[in-house]
Protein backbone atom coordinates (compact mmCIF):
# COMPACT_ATOMS: atom_id res chain seq x y z
CA UNK A 1 0.00 0.00 0.00
CA UNK A 2 2.83 2.40 0.77
CA UNK A 3 3.90 2.45 -2.89
CA UNK A 4 0.39 3.53 -3.86
CA UNK A 5 0.43 6.30 -1.26
CA UNK A 6 3.76 7.56 -2.60
CA UNK A 7 2.26 7.66 -6.11
CA UNK A 8 -0.65 9.73 -4.79
CA UNK A 9 1.79 12.16 -3.17
CA UNK A 10 3.79 12.39 -6.41
CA UNK A 11 0.64 13.29 -8.33
CA UNK A 12 -0.28 15.97 -5.78
CA UNK A 13 3.28 17.28 -5.93
CA UNK A 14 3.04 17.85 -9.68
CA UNK A 15 -0.11 19.92 -9.19
CA UNK A 16 1.43 21.93 -6.34
CA UNK A 17 4.50 22.76 -8.42
CA UNK A 18 2.38 24.00 -11.32
CA UNK A 19 0.83 26.56 -8.99
CA UNK A 20 4.18 27.31 -7.30
CA UNK A 21 5.71 28.21 -10.66
CA UNK A 22 2.62 30.11 -11.81
CA UNK A 23 2.78 32.43 -8.74
CA UNK A 24 -1.01 32.84 -8.68
CA UNK A 25 -1.53 31.40 -5.20
CA UNK A 26 -4.98 32.90 -4.41
CA UNK A 27 -4.23 33.21 -0.70
CA UNK A 28 -7.12 33.32 1.77
CA UNK A 29 -7.05 33.33 5.59
CA UNK A 30 -8.89 30.62 7.53
CA UNK A 31 -10.72 31.07 10.82
CA UNK A 32 -7.58 30.10 12.78
CA UNK A 33 -5.61 32.87 11.01
CA UNK A 34 -3.58 30.38 8.97
CA UNK A 35 -3.23 30.90 5.21
CA UNK A 36 -4.59 28.57 2.54
CA UNK A 37 -3.77 28.69 -1.17
CA UNK A 38 -5.24 27.10 -4.25
CA UNK A 39 -2.30 24.68 -4.09
CA UNK A 40 -3.55 23.40 -0.70
CA UNK A 41 -7.00 22.85 -2.17
CA UNK A 42 -5.80 21.23 -5.41
CA UNK A 43 -3.52 18.85 -3.52
CA UNK A 44 -6.30 18.07 -1.06
CA UNK A 45 -8.68 17.09 -3.87
CA UNK A 46 -6.16 14.81 -5.59
CA UNK A 47 -5.14 13.08 -2.36
CA UNK A 48 -8.73 12.40 -1.29
CA UNK A 49 -9.53 10.98 -4.73
CA UNK A 50 -6.42 8.82 -4.67
CA UNK A 51 -6.91 7.45 -1.16
CA UNK A 52 -10.55 6.62 -1.90
CA UNK A 53 -9.33 4.48 -4.80
CA UNK A 54 -7.00 2.35 -2.66
CA UNK A 55 -9.00 1.88 0.56
CA UNK A 56 -12.33 2.36 2.28
CA UNK A 57 -10.82 4.07 5.32
CA UNK A 58 -12.26 7.49 6.18
CA UNK A 59 -10.09 10.55 5.58
CA UNK A 60 -9.35 13.61 7.70
CA UNK A 61 -7.39 16.44 6.09
CA UNK A 62 -6.44 19.94 7.14
CA UNK A 63 -8.87 21.30 4.56
CA UNK A 64 -11.68 18.84 5.40
CA UNK A 65 -11.70 18.36 9.20
CA UNK A 66 -14.28 16.04 10.77
CA UNK A 67 -16.13 16.67 14.04
CA UNK A 68 -15.17 14.52 17.02
CA UNK A 69 -18.68 13.10 17.36
CA UNK A 70 -18.36 11.57 13.89
CA UNK A 71 -14.79 10.30 14.19
CA UNK A 72 -14.47 9.40 17.88
CA UNK A 73 -14.94 5.65 17.29
CA UNK A 74 -12.83 5.43 14.16
CA UNK A 75 -10.26 2.68 14.60
CA UNK A 76 -8.41 3.27 11.34
CA UNK A 77 -8.31 6.36 9.12
CA UNK A 78 -6.14 8.55 6.91
CA UNK A 79 -4.77 11.79 8.34
CA UNK A 80 -3.50 14.23 5.72
CA UNK A 81 -1.90 17.63 5.39
CA UNK A 82 -2.06 18.27 1.63
CA UNK A 83 0.45 21.13 1.88
CA UNK A 84 2.34 21.38 5.14
CA UNK A 85 4.23 24.64 5.43
CA UNK A 86 1.91 26.96 3.54
CA UNK A 87 3.94 29.96 4.75
CA UNK A 88 7.08 28.31 3.37
CA UNK A 89 5.22 27.76 0.09
CA UNK A 90 4.12 31.40 -0.09
CA UNK A 91 7.64 32.63 0.73
CA UNK A 92 9.00 30.31 -1.99
CA UNK A 93 11.77 28.83 0.16
CA UNK A 94 10.94 25.32 -1.07
CA UNK A 95 10.53 23.84 2.42
CA UNK A 96 6.97 22.56 2.21
CA UNK A 97 5.74 18.98 2.18
CA UNK A 98 2.83 16.65 1.54
CA UNK A 99 2.01 14.55 4.62
CA UNK A 100 -0.09 11.38 4.44
CA UNK A 101 -0.48 9.10 7.48
CA UNK A 102 -2.57 6.04 8.25
CA UNK A 103 -3.73 5.98 11.87
CA UNK A 104 -4.75 2.83 13.73
CA UNK A 105 -5.88 2.84 17.36
CA UNK A 106 -4.71 6.44 17.80
CA UNK A 107 -1.17 5.85 16.52
CA UNK A 108 0.37 6.24 13.05
CA UNK A 109 1.22 2.94 11.35
CA UNK A 110 2.19 4.30 7.93
CA UNK A 111 3.54 7.66 6.86
CA UNK A 112 4.68 9.40 3.68
CA UNK A 113 6.29 12.85 3.63
CA UNK A 114 6.94 14.15 0.12
CA UNK A 115 9.02 17.25 -0.67
CA UNK A 116 7.84 18.59 -4.05
CA UNK A 117 10.81 20.88 -4.75
CA UNK A 118 13.44 18.14 -4.41
CA UNK A 119 11.28 15.08 -5.19
CA UNK A 120 12.57 13.50 -2.00
CA UNK A 121 10.21 11.16 -0.21
CA UNK A 122 10.46 9.88 3.35
CA UNK A 123 8.29 6.94 4.28
CA UNK A 124 7.77 4.25 6.89
CA UNK A 125 5.36 1.60 8.03
CA UNK A 126 5.16 0.07 11.47
CA UNK A 127 7.84 -2.56 11.90
CA UNK A 128 9.22 -1.99 8.41
CA UNK A 129 11.86 0.66 9.01
CA UNK A 130 12.13 4.23 7.74
CA UNK A 131 13.41 5.29 4.35
CA UNK A 132 14.44 8.33 2.35
CA UNK A 133 13.88 7.54 -1.30
CA UNK A 134 15.22 3.96 -1.47
CA UNK A 135 17.74 4.19 1.37
CA UNK A 136 17.15 3.11 4.96
CA UNK A 137 17.49 5.90 7.53
CA UNK A 138 18.19 5.49 11.24
CA UNK A 139 19.33 7.94 13.89
CA UNK A 140 22.12 6.23 15.81
CA UNK A 141 23.91 9.46 16.71
CA UNK A 142 25.66 9.73 20.04
CA UNK A 143 26.72 13.36 19.57
CA UNK A 144 27.37 15.23 22.80
CA UNK A 145 27.40 18.64 21.07
CA UNK A 146 23.73 18.49 20.20
CA UNK A 147 22.25 19.90 17.00
CA UNK A 148 18.82 21.42 17.45
CA UNK A 149 16.15 22.39 14.96
CA UNK A 150 13.60 25.18 14.88
CA UNK A 151 10.85 26.41 12.60
CA UNK A 152 11.34 29.01 9.89
CA UNK A 153 8.18 30.88 10.90
CA UNK A 154 7.03 29.62 14.31
CA UNK A 155 9.95 30.06 16.69
CA UNK A 156 9.17 31.13 20.26
CA UNK A 157 11.02 32.57 23.24
CA UNK A 158 10.50 29.24 25.03
CA UNK A 159 12.33 27.47 22.22
CA UNK A 160 15.25 29.88 22.42
CA UNK A 161 15.38 29.46 26.20
CA UNK A 162 15.33 25.67 25.83
CA UNK A 163 18.37 25.75 23.55
CA UNK A 164 20.22 28.07 25.94
CA UNK A 165 19.36 25.90 28.95
CA UNK A 166 20.75 22.79 27.27
CA UNK A 167 23.75 24.56 25.73
CA UNK A 168 22.62 23.82 22.18
CA UNK A 169 24.33 26.35 19.94
CA UNK A 170 23.95 24.78 16.48
CA UNK A 171 20.35 25.24 15.40
CA UNK A 172 19.27 24.25 11.90
CA UNK A 173 16.01 25.81 10.72
CA UNK A 174 13.64 23.99 8.37
CA UNK A 175 10.04 24.33 7.30
CA UNK A 176 7.14 21.90 7.68
CA UNK A 177 7.73 18.21 8.46
CA UNK A 178 11.28 18.43 7.17
CA UNK A 179 12.51 19.03 10.73
CA UNK A 180 11.34 15.64 11.97
CA UNK A 181 12.56 13.93 8.81
CA UNK A 182 16.02 15.43 9.39
CA UNK A 183 15.86 14.01 12.92
CA UNK A 184 15.06 10.58 11.49
CA UNK A 185 18.09 10.87 9.20
CA UNK A 186 20.34 11.67 12.15
CA UNK A 187 21.15 15.17 10.90
CA UNK A 188 19.72 16.79 14.03
CA UNK A 189 19.30 15.55 17.59
CA UNK A 190 16.33 17.42 18.98
CA UNK A 191 13.37 19.53 17.87
CA UNK A 192 11.32 21.18 20.65
CA UNK A 193 7.94 22.65 19.74
CA UNK A 194 6.36 25.13 22.13
CA UNK A 195 3.49 26.45 20.03
CA UNK A 196 0.55 25.21 18.05
CA UNK A 197 0.56 22.26 15.69
CA UNK A 198 -2.30 20.05 14.57
CA UNK A 199 -2.39 16.28 14.33
CA UNK A 200 -2.07 16.29 10.53
CA UNK A 201 1.14 18.32 10.80
CA UNK A 202 2.98 15.59 12.69
CA UNK A 203 1.42 12.15 12.12
CA UNK A 204 3.23 11.11 8.92
CA UNK A 205 6.65 12.18 10.16
CA UNK A 206 5.92 10.64 13.58
CA UNK A 207 5.95 7.04 12.30
CA UNK A 208 9.03 7.85 10.20
CA UNK A 209 10.76 9.09 13.36
CA UNK A 210 9.66 6.07 15.39
CA UNK A 211 10.98 3.66 12.77
CA UNK A 212 14.30 5.53 12.73
CA UNK A 213 15.02 5.21 16.47
CA UNK A 214 13.37 8.50 17.48
CA UNK A 215 10.41 9.61 19.56
CA UNK A 216 7.97 12.51 19.79
CA UNK A 217 7.08 13.14 23.42
CA UNK A 218 3.98 15.05 24.57
CA UNK A 219 5.24 17.38 27.31
CA UNK A 220 1.96 17.07 29.23
CA UNK A 221 1.77 13.27 29.37
CA UNK A 222 5.49 12.45 28.93
CA UNK A 223 4.32 9.80 26.44
CA UNK A 224 4.34 9.65 22.64
CA UNK A 225 1.82 11.90 20.91
CA UNK A 226 -1.53 10.26 20.17
CA UNK A 227 -4.11 11.00 17.48
CA UNK A 228 -7.86 11.37 17.01
CA UNK A 229 -8.22 13.39 20.19
CA UNK A 230 -11.30 15.52 20.79
CA UNK A 231 -9.10 18.58 20.18
CA UNK A 232 -6.88 17.97 17.16
CA UNK A 233 -4.32 20.47 18.44
CA UNK A 234 -1.16 18.79 19.69
CA UNK A 235 0.25 19.60 23.08
CA UNK A 236 3.76 21.03 23.10
CA UNK A 237 6.27 18.29 22.36
CA UNK A 238 9.91 17.37 21.99
CA UNK A 239 11.08 15.21 19.09
CA UNK A 240 14.42 13.57 19.74
CA UNK A 241 16.43 10.40 19.26
CA UNK A 242 15.60 7.52 21.60
CA UNK A 243 18.89 7.66 23.51
CA UNK A 244 18.42 11.30 24.52
CA UNK A 245 16.24 12.54 27.38
CA UNK A 246 15.80 16.31 27.72
CA UNK A 247 12.23 16.65 28.98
Amino acid sequence: MIDKVIKIAEKASIEILKIYEDNNFKITIKDDDSPVTRADLASNKLIIEGLNQISDYPIITEETPISYEIRKNWRKFWLVDPLDGTKDFISKNGEFTINIALIENNKPILGVVYIPITNDVYYAKKGGGAYKNNSRIFNNSKRKDLIGSDSNFHSTEETKEFFIKHNITQINKYGSSIKICKLAEGLIDIYPRFNGTKEWDIAASHIIANEANCKIIDLNTKEELVYNKRNIKNNFFIATRNNLILY
